[in-house]
């Protein structure tokens, strides 16, 4: 069915700061590039709008989705209500007292647009986030990482609209509940929709080099002395290497979180497993690497009809071009009993899976 404009008044469907589609397609939504449908697909280029959008019964009582650029979710299934996607743009310094600048991001902005922004001005903390993919407005939803770093480390606030109460809110860092890929906007993901960010970036800080890989890629590049942006480019060429571009491969980044354990549980494994990599975490669990257990397990590589995991990368599952999402679903469940009969640990999703 082709995709056509919401036969209400013109002024919903197309109204001052956003626009409204029926019966929408979601295939160019997501970075599976799985097909799935939206009954009302909403794009809010204002955050003013939402007010009036939400006073709207066809928005405000069915089930809700709030999607970015779709890099952080596998569909299944059409979605039975409304999809709304934030696409309120703007970075805007609100203070710089010359050791560090606060900055607003709009929800909308592309991540790594942005990082590259705070690079070309001097700041530091977030370079070793570059080229993940998706939205600003989805960042601390996910409280995305890599290389050694968590984007909650330079949350000053989360601003957003809460349904509960029908107005903006502002929500300090603590009140955000931060965790290892996690955050209250997960776990209440009905209630808060991120509307923009305000970041706290230092002028100066001590640069994270220590993860696998960092050095012996800045010595590849023949730096001495490394810069924020020496590393965010020793880091953008282990990402391409390791990870396959979603613009060219259906795929959502990492599949599975690295699963924490008990030290009991991550001792044993060890001494059975001399090699497995395992780092100590927070509330004295053991990090594991999800990756590693998978590779161990013989899936790195492996295709079941469309979708299949990447020669790259274990952690990453992709769409070799005609996979649905229940395939892709299929083959992650079929990893996730194969690691858990073998090691005794569950695997989780990262994306979030409809």
């Amino acid at each position: 069915m082709s995709e056509k404009r919401y036969q209400v008044p013109s002024a919903i469907a197309e109204g001052v700061g956003y626009t409204i589609v029926e019966n929408a397609s979601l295939e160019g939504r997501n970075t599976f590039r799985v097909p799935a449908r939206a009954n009302l697909l909403v794009d809010v280029r204002k955050t003013d709008a939402l007010a009036e959008l939400f006073g709207f019964a066809m928005i405000r009582n069915g089930p809700l989705l709030v999607l970015g650029e779709g890099s952080n979710i596998l569909f299944t299934r059409d979605w039975p209500g409304v999809v709304l996607s934030m696409a309120a743009l703007g970075i805007n310094i609100l203070e710089d007292d010359g050791n560090a600048v606060r900055v607003r991001v709009e929800a909308g902005e592309n991540w790594n647009d942005f990082v590259r922004w705070s690079l070309a001005r001097g700041l530091r903390g977030l370079e070793n986030l570059i080229l993940i993919p998706g939205t600003v407005g989805a960042a601390p939803i996910q409280n995305i990482g890599a290389y050694g770093t968590e984007v909650r480390e330079f949350i000053d606030v989360v601003e957003a609209w809460d349904r509960q109460s029908d107005q903006l809110i502002r929500l300090n860092n603590a009140e955000c509940a931060f965790a290892y890929r996690d955050s209250l906007f997960k776990h209440e993901r009905d209630r808060y929709i991120v509307t923009a960010v305000e970041f706290l970036l230092p002028r100066q800080r001590e640069l994270q080099i220590d993860y696998a890989g960092v050095r012996e890629e800045l010595d590849s590049l023949g730096v001495d002395i490394p810069t924020a942006s020496s590393v965010a480019e020793a880091i953008s060429r282990l990402r391409t290497r390791k990870l396959p571009n979603p613009a060219v491969v259906g795929n959502a980044g990492s599949f599975f979180k690295n699963p924490l354990v008990e030290q009991e549980l991550a001792d044993r494994l060890r001494r059975e497993n001399p090699s497995m990599p395992a780092w100590k975490s927070e509330d004295s669990l053991t990090k594991l690497s999800a990756a590693w257990l998978i590779e161990s397990c013989n899936f790195k590589g492996l295709q079941q009809g469309h979708a299949a995991v990447s020669e790259q990368h274990a952690l990453v599952l992709i769409n070799r071009g005609k996979a649905t999402g229940s395939e892709i679903w299929s083959l992650a469940e079929c990893i996730r009993k194969a690691v858990l009969e073998r090691f005794g640990v569950l695997l989780e999703p990262e994306p979030l899976v409809l």
